[in-house]
């Protein structure tokens, strides 16, 4: 039967565990064994030449070797027999100078010549080895036996049963295997429990399955339309995908810094960092107007993701401007009825003289109030602006006058930029004042816009507080999501690199003062005098 690899995360990893958990206690009782078996040999050829050094020391030995033959009953052997019998040896041989045995276990052998060679002991020199003789393998050791002058008249050869240097060797491998089992057995213990967490964490998903994932994940991060961004439980950034990037204006080198490090100081990195709470928070950062949700994760960190709002207030500031231009045709139309109405009466009392005065003065009325501002600003959009503008004020009962400095006769860069700028500064003003006066400038490039109001004006202490997202004097549920006109006119004037700021008004009111450099492209003077 085919034996098919387990497709699960924590199945694998069980498996895994265990197969490298025995291949790491074999290779450690490989490596034990190995070196125990080799200290075991030295150990009994160490014990074989203690035990020949001993026996070449006994006295009697060399002169029962001169006065005696190699004879079975002899004193050589008696003595080699006894040291054998205490220390346990296999065998005790006594050798002469041409290496013939006057002792040995076997009776038989005496007499003849050794089935080793002795030369290495005859030559003065001791020797270990684990070799074959007569009795079978065994660890031997060989030295020369000395006269009281230092003179070698034989060799002494011990040797040690190799089946008991095994057997030693075998008897420890009972208790090495019962701790490598035990071992083997806390390992597949501990590998089950792992495997059990991993089970838990992964909701038994396979290897195959992650990877896919982990694909569907990056694709979808980077394909939506909306910003994602992940912090890690110390507030530095982890994930970024490309809406991010686009919309903070940051790149992949902002990933693995803290969001302090790669953010300007504002509400933007307050409400990222989650110093700021709630659902749906509207914040101007870059130029932009976002909604901001955070979600914090299971290991501390969080993410936010924003959803870019900038075209959609744009559109909902120009649907406020529609409907105030739509009140105004209202109004005009009621007033253009009742002009009408006295035009007819004048022509049915036949003063057409009168009919024709009045007509000419409504018509020249109205047309140079709008050759007035487009005379002025050269911008169509700016130019239109206004003159809707004008109309609002007049149904609301307040009066929007252009400064007799106002000119502004070059193109801009970006008019949509000013239109704006120019619009909440205006709407601004008129919910709060009767009297609006505007002026515009051109100073080389930079473009310099001007609202003055007659309003109560803005207290010194809050002067800055107002051009924070989120501020405003409108409390009431109908003005939900106020507090983005001046935040949004600051966050533009700091894009071009200019400035927003409020002052008083001599006679009381408010002045707003915006400072756009760059937002003009000048043109040769005498083109501009063409142009006029």
């Amino acid at each position: 039967m085919r034996v098919h690899w387990p497709r699960r995360v924590f199945a694998q990893v069980l498996l895994t565990q265990v197969a490298i958990t025995t291949g790491v206690i074999m290779l450690i009782t490989g490596l034990f064994l190995g070196p125990l078996s080799r200290q075991l040999d030295n150990q009994a050829m160490h014990q074989a030449l203690s035990i020949a050094q001993t026996t070449a020391a006994e006295p009697g030995l060399v002169r029962d070797l001169r006065t005696t033959g190699p004879t079975p009953g002899g004193p050589v052997q008696a003595e080699a027999e006894r040291i054998r019998r205490a220390t346990g040896a296999l065998y005790i041989v006594v050798m002469d100078t041409r290496g013939v045995r006057w002792s040995h276990t076997d009776t038989v052998q005496i007499g003849r010549h050794v089935s080793t060679d002795p030369s290495t002991a005859l030559g003065g020199r001791e020797i270990m080895q684990i070799d074959d003789g007569t009795l079978g393998r065994s660890a031997r050791a060989k030295v020369p036996l000395r006269d009281e002058r230092g003179g070698i008249v034989g060799a002494v050869s011990v040797g040690l049963a190799y089946d008991s240097v095994h057997d030693r060797l075998l008897g420890t491998i009972p208790g090495l295997l019962l701790y490598s089992g035990t071992a083997l057995a806390v390992g597949v213990l501990a590998a089950l429990f792992v495997s059990r967490r991993l089970q838990r964490s992964t909701h038994g998903i396979a290897f195959a399955d992650i990877s896919a994932l982990l694909d569907e994940r990056e694709a979808m991060l980077h394909s939506i339309r909306e910003a994602v961004l992940a912090l890690d439980t110390r507030g530095r950034i982890r994930l970024l995908n490309d809406e991010a990037q686009r919309l903070l204006e940051l790149d992949r080198g902002a990933v693995g810094r803290p969001l302090g490090e790669v953010m300007p100081p504002g509400r933007m990195t307050e409400v990222l960092a989650g110093r700021v709470g709630g659902d749906n928070l509207i914040t101007v950062g870059r130029g932009r107007v976002l909604i901001a949700n955070r979600m914090p994760t299971g290991d501390g960190g969080a993410v936010v993701t924003l959803r870019d709002r900038t075209e959609l207030e744009l559109l909902r500031r120009e649907l406020d401007s529609t409907h105030g231009l739509l009140d105004a045709l209202r109004a005009q139309d009621h007033e253009h009825a009742n002009r009408l109405h006295t035009l007819l009466g004048l022509l049915d009392l036949g003063r057409h003289d009168a009919a024709r005065e009045f007509v000419e003065e409504v018509t020249s009325g109205h047309r140079a109030s709008a050759e007035q501002v487009a005379e002025r600003v050269n911008d169509p959009l700016l130019s239109a602006l206004l003159v809707g503008k004008s109309a609002v004020a007049a149904e609301r009962g307040a009066s929007l006058d252009i400064s007799p400095d106002t000119l502004l006769p070059d193109a801009v860069v970006d008019p949509r930029d000013l239109v704006t700028v120019l619009g909440n500064l205006i709407d601004n003003a008129l919910d709060v004042a009767t009297l609006v006066e505007v002026e515009l400038l051109a100073e080389g490039s930079t473009a310099v816009l001007r609202v003055s109001d007659n309003g109560p004006g803005v207290p010194p202490a809050i002067r800055e507080q107002i051009f924070t997202e989120g501020w405003s004097t409108k409390e009431s549920p109908a003005h939900r999501g106020r507090g983005l006109g001046l935040a949004l006119v600051r966050r533009l004037a700091e894009r071009y690199g200019g400035a927003a700021r409020v002052t008083a008004r001599a006679g009381g009111g408010a002045v707003f003062t915006v400072v756009l450099p760059e937002a003009l492209t000048v043109r040769p003077r005498t083109e501009v005098g063409e142009s006029r």
